[in-house]
């Protein structure tokens, strides 16, 4: 797993191991998970960044693993939002997604303001606009883009060594416990002028069923679902 040391990585790490499961956390700085994760006998860290292995370095870490599960992003700092690697979220899925023994599942944690051209997705002329200023202004989008369409585009949604589903949260908010939410195939709401809230601790909960339930994984397969809480 990468990004397991963020706000949302860090709370599917622990739905998974509360799921009974293993987890190998790849992370920079290893202190920023929990202690008692840390420390977790399901959970092994290694420090370092993917980019920064060798080819066959990331082989033998990942060798044995049937899943891997993203939940990368820029860190909010004018280094890590405009310094490189520009496609830190893209080029990092890629080489994890090549050093994969067959099969594996892989689930993306990525943005409901990211288009499904795959499904010819609608979006508004204005929507475009914006989000057209934001990919150049805002350099972490147009990476959240590029990795949605390495896994559309270059591997494709019927591979069969990597199977994929992308999950895409709207308005991220910090909850302490699970609650209500729905999953569409599509926004039900503009990301940009009605954007819906979603609770880190609810997309955490949806990963860990794709990664751990046949019957969610079979439902959302090679798909890019939109996932919000309910309103009430």
């Amino acid at each position: 797993m990468v990004g397991g040391t963020g706000a949302t990585g860090r709370l599917l790490v622990r739905a998974l191991v509360e799921r009974g499961r293993r987890a190998l956390v790849i992370a920079r700085n290893p202190q920023n998970l929990p202690a008692d994760l840390r420390e977790h006998g399901a959970v092994s860290v290694v420090a370092g960044t993917v980019l920064a292995m060798s080819e066959q370095q990331l082989v033998d870490l990942v060798s044995g693993c049937d899943s891997i599960a993203s939940c990368l992003g820029h860190s909010l700092s004018a280094k890590g939002m405009f310094g490189p690697p520009r496609r830190l979220v893209r080029d990092t899925l890629r080489c994890l997604c090549e050093a994969a023994e067959a099969p594996t599942r892989v689930v993306l944690m990525s943005s409901a303001g990211c288009r499904d051209r795959t499904i010819g997705e609608r979006v508004p002329f204005a929507q475009r606009a914006v989000v057209a200023a934001i990919r150049t202004l805002v350099p972490p989008h147009a990476d959240n883009e590029a990795a949605m369409s390495y896994l559309q585009r270059d591997v494709g949604a019927e591979d069969g060594s990597i199977r994929w589903v992308i999950v895409r949260p709207d308005g991220l908010t910090n909850e302490e416990a699970v609650t209500r939410s729905s999953v569409h195939p599509s926004p039900t709401r503009s990301a940009i002028f009605n954007a819906g809230k979603t609770s880190r601790i609810n997309v955490a909960g949806f990963m860990a069923r794709l990664l751990c339930e046949d019957e969610a994984w079979a439902e959302w397969r090679g798909r890019a679902p939109v996932i919000y809480n309910d309103e009430d």
